[in-house]
């Protein structure tokens, strides 16, 4: 814990507490990192600023396939999916769909 960019991302985060960006930085640099637990939580402080984030509800259900959360991400993944759906992305819809198939 306590690289130069976690450091960057949680400022950011703490700077501007209500956009999901920041959140989502921090949530995909502990996810690379397998800090899953930590990873959840930021990832859903992002998904919560922002529902309809698709790349954040994504990360979120694979944080939470890492932590063992598999149900739990199934319900965030099919949520992802029908997000990427309404939002026109075919592609990335395909894509959760086949993380839906492994769970």
């Amino acid at each position: 814990m306590g690289s130069e960019r976690e450091a960057q991302f949680r400022k950011l985060a703490a700077d501007h507490p209500d956009s999901p960006m920041g959140h989502f930085s921090l949530g995909r640099l502990l996810l690379e990192e397998r800090r899953y637990a930590e990873a959840v939580d930021s990832l859903r402080t992002a998904v919560s600023l922002q529902p309809d984030y698709a790349a954040a509800l994504v990360s979120l259900g694979d944080a939470l396939v890492g932590a063992g959360r598999r149900d739990e991400a199934r319900g965030v993944l099919e949520r992802a999916r029908d997000t990427a759906l309404a939002q026109s992305h075919p592609s990335l819809a395909e894509e959760i769909a086949e993380r839906l198939g492994d769970l």
